[in-house]
């Protein structure tokens, strides 16, 4: 999996390509602990993230948890119709705001 995380003052935009899977994760958490911290909105763009797995889906939780806390959002856009399901049957659809 590749992952991409720019910097504005406003926002991170964090790019996921590739599949999200276990070892693709254990890889990327330590890049991605900034965006944890919550300190600014995040946009995730994975138009062209191909697989998540469920410590994908528990980085992306994290996320919104750290951001929430500090009144930021996380918005995810660019899903393809396989993520998009696995978010609907895992109720993550209600948790993020999604845009194409």
């Amino acid at each position: 999996m590749n992952l991409k995380i720019e910097e504005t003052d406003e926002r991170y935009l964090v790019t996921l390509e590739g599949n999200m899977d276990s070892p693709a994760v254990l890889e990327t958490e330590e890049l991605i602990e900034p965006v944890y911290k919550g300190d600014k909105d995040v946009v995730i763009d994975c138009s062209h993230l191909n697989y998540i797995a469920s410590s994908g889906l528990r980085v992306l939780l994290s996320i919104r948890q750290g951001t929430g806390a500090n009144g930021k959002s996380v918005v995810i856009r660019g899903l393809n119709d396989e993520i998009k399901n696995v978010f609907k049957m895992t109720g993550f659809i209600n948790l993020f705001t999604l845009v194409d």
